[in-house]
C-alpha cells in the first residue's frame, strides 16, 4: 500500500454570481420570463407538498410482512468482530448499515434486516414492508434517537416513482415506523440521504428539482410532513454527528469543492446558504476506470469520484472517493474545513491492485475508518478496511486489514454499487463497515465488521 499525504491551503475566492451562491448552473427554464421578475431565487424552496405517512405499528407489521432471514454467524476476522450481512448473491447488493440503540440495521436491494450488536439475527423483512423500492441509504440520528432510510421505487402503479423516506419513532428499530412516499417522477436511482438535528435531506439525479428537505420532528412523530423541494442538486448530504441544526451538503464541481448548508430561514422553513466554492488542487480527481479481476477479461465498476457518504464531525467534513491514479482505481480520503480548504488527504493506491467502492467513518476523537474492496488480475473482489488514530501523521492510514478473499469473478460490469461505513451512534467511538465479497459464482455476499476504539 502506498499512502500519500497532502495539507493544502487556498485563498478564499469571492462569489459574485447568485448561481455560484448555491453551486448550481441556471438554465433558461429557471427564468420568470412571463412576469419579468428575473431569475428564480434558488435559495428558497421551489414548492412544498404535504405527505401523509404510511405507518407500520412494528418493523415487521406484527409478523405480517414477508420475512427475510439472512446473515449472522458472528466470528472473529483479523481480530475484529465480524458477521455476515446479505448472502443472496446479487452483483448489485447496494449494502448499507446504521448502528445505534443497541442494534445494527442493514439494508440491501432485497430487504431490511436487524441484528444485535453481537452479530445475531433479530428480524428481517422484504422491501415491500416499506412501500417497496431499491437503492437504500441508511442513518442513525443520535440527536433524535431514530433510524432512517430511503428506498426509490420506480415500479409503483401510480407512476409517481416515489422516494420512500422511512423513519423509526424510537431508537428501537423493532418498533413503529413511518414511511413518507415523496413523488419523484423524473428521478433516477443513485440518491443520497443525510441528517442533522433538525432536518432530513435527500438528493437524487433526474429532473429539475433534485433536492428535498423534511423536518425530523414531523417525521419522527408520524405527522403529515411538509416536504420542501429545491431546484438543482446540492450533492451529498452530511451525516451530522455534531450537535447542530444546520444540514451541510458537498459536491465536486469541476475543479472546485462546493459546500452549501440548509438552515432555518427564521419562519421555520428551510433555505439554502452558500458556504464555499474553493479550488481543491488535487492531483488525483478523475473518474476511476473499471477494474480488472482474476480469471476473466470482464472488468468491474470501481465506484465514484463523488462521495457516497459524507460525515460532519468536530466542525469538519470527511469523505472518501474512488479516483483514477495512474490508470488504476485508487481510494482517496479527505478532511475539510467548512470553508472548503483541505486539512489532510490520504491515498490508498497500488501498481498492481485496484481499490474500489469506498466509504468513510469518523468518531468523536477524529479516529477514521476507510472501507473499500480490492481486486486485481490475480485477485477476485475482496473486502478491506484501513484505519488511523487522530494523532497519527496527517494523511496516513495504518496497514490495510484483510477481511476475506473473493471466490469468483463477476459476469458483468455493475458491482456494488457502494459500501457502507458508520460510527456507532451509541458511543461515538466504535466504527463499523459493510463490504461486499464475491462468492464462487461471482455474485455479491457481504461482511459486517466492527472496529473498536478506546475512549
Amino acid at each position: 500500500m502506498n499512502t500519500q499525504s497532502a495539507s493544502k491551503r487556498f485563498v478564499i475566492t469571492l462569489f459574485v454570481s447568485s448561481v455560484l451562491m448555491i453551486g448550481l448552473s441556471a438554465s433558461a427554464a429557471d427564468k420568470k420570463t412571463a412576469s419579468g421578475q428575473g431569475q428564480i431565487d434558488r435559495s428558497k424552496p421551489s414548492r412544498t407538498e404535504v405527505i401523509t405517512p404510511i405507518r407500520n405499528e412494528t418493523f415487521n407489521r406484527n409478523g405480517t410482512t414477508r420475512q427475510r432471514k439472512q446473515g449472522g454467524n458472528p466470528r472473529q476476522v483479523a481480530g475484529y468482530l465480524a458477521f455476515d450481512g446479505s448472502m443472496d448473491g446479487n452483483r448489485q447488493v447496494d449494502p448499507q448499515i446504521a448502528v445505534g440503540g443497541g442494534y445494527v440495521l442493514h439494508g440491501t436491494n432485497s430487504g431490511i434486516i436487524i441484528y444485535d450488536k453481537q452479530g445475531n439475527f433479530v428480524q428481517g423483512v422484504r422491501q415491500s414492508g416499506f412501500n417497496g423500492g431499491i437503492d437504500p441509504k441508511m442513518f442513525y440520528d443520535p440527536h433524535n434517537g431514530i433510524f432512517g432510510f430511503d428506498l426509490w421505487n420506480p415500479w409503483d402503479k401510480e407512476k409517481k416513482k416515489p422516494v420512500n423516506i422511512s423513519v423509526s419513532e424510537t431508537s428501537d428499530p423493532k418498533g413503529a415506523w413511518n414511511t413518507y412516499p415523496v413523488p419523484a417522477p423524473d428521478g433516477r436511482d443513485g440518491g443520497g440521504i443525510g441528517y442533522s438535528k433538525k432536518w432530513i435531506g435527500y438528493t437524487f439525479p433526474g429532473g429539475r428539482e433534485q433536492t428535498f428537505i423534511l423536518k425530523t420532528a414531523e417525521a419522527k412523530a408520524g405527522k403529515p410532513a411538509t416536504v420542501y423541494h429545491f431546484l438543482g442538486n446540492l450533492g451529498q448530504a452530511a451525516a451530522t454527528q455534531d450537535d447542530i441544526e444546520d444540514l451541510y451538503f458537498f459536491k465536486i464541481a469541476r475543479s472546485n469543492f462546493v459546500i452549501t448548508r440548509v438552515t432555518d430561514s427564521g419562519d421555520g422553513t428551510p433555505k439554502i446558504v452558500q458556504v464555499a466554492s474553493k479550488p481543491h488542487g488535487l492531483k488525483y480527481i478523475g473518474w476511476p476506470p473499471q477494474s480488472p479481476q482474476k480469471g476473466t477479461s470482464q472488468k468491474t465498476a470501481s465506484g465514484d469520484r463523488n462521495p457516497k457518504n459524507l460525515v460532519l464531525q468536530n466542525g469538519h467534513l470527511w469523505f472518501s472517493q474512488a479516483v483514477n491514479c495512474n490508470g488504476r482505481s485508487a481510494v482517496q480520503w479527505h478532511q475539510l474545513k467548512l470553508d472548503g480548504s483541505i486539512v489532510q488527504t490520504g491515498l490508498i493506491s497500488s501498481p498492481t491492485s485496484s481499490y474500489i467502492q469506498t466509504t468513510i467513518a469518523v468518531n468523536k476523537k477524529n479516529d477514521v475508518l476507510v472501507g473499500f474492496q480490492e481486486t486485481s488480475p490475480e485477485m477476485f473482489i475482496s473486502p478491506r478496511l484501513a484505519f488511523r488514530l487522530a494523532d497519527d501523521p496527517l494523511g496516513e492510514l495504518r496497514p490495510i486489514v484483510n477481511l476475506g478473499e473473493g471466490q469468483g469473478a463477476t459476469d458483468g460490469v455493475a458491482w456494488g454499487d457502494y459500501s457502507g461505513s458508520v460510527v456507532d451512534g451509541d458511543n461515538f467511538l466504535d466504527l463499523w463497515t459493510i463490504q461486499s465479497i464475491t462468492d464462487k459464482g461471482g455474485k455479491g455476499d457481504t461482511i459486517i465488521v466492527k472496529v473498536p476504539f478506546k475512549p
